[in-house]
């Protein structure tokens, strides 16, 4: 842990960074209809496992606060693959794109399970 600085520099935090952005590019081709639902649901969710990863970095020093938070960022995580889901059975995305993006998340929630099953590893050394 002594070259991991701040939340940027964890890995999953760079899966889900990379992740978000593909979904926004993604659904920028996404119908008009959508607008205020698919589309802003998808990157709403996208963008939270980031931005719980920085809370969650900031709450490491209390590992309770810090497990709680890792399962909010997981069912944000799971969240993100619904609406990969709705966005595939409507044909907004291809079932490759879907495959690669939903399996990212898989990625992203081993990672989180990983890091939940063994927090103190996180933890600072008080």
């Amino acid at each position: 842990m002594d070259k991991i600085k701040s939340h940027k520099d964890l890995n999953v935090y760079q899966e889900g960074f990379k992740a978000a952005i593909r979904i926004h590019e993604i659904s920028k081709s996404f119908p008009a209809e959508e607008k205020y639902s698919l589309t802003d649901q998808i990157r709403r969710s996208s963008r939270s496992v980031c931005a719980n990863l920085a809370e969650l970095w900031r709450k490491r020093r209390y590992p309770k606060n810090f497990v709680s938070k890792l399962t909010d960022v997981e069912a944000e995580a799971s969240e993100t693959q619904v609406w990969l889901d709705f966005a595939h059975s409507f044909n907004y995305i291809s079932y490759e794109e879907h495959q690669l993006l939903y399996d990212r998340y898989e990625h992203i929630i081993a990672m989180l399970i990983n890091r939940c099953s063994n927090p103190e590893r996180w933890s600072f050394k008080q």
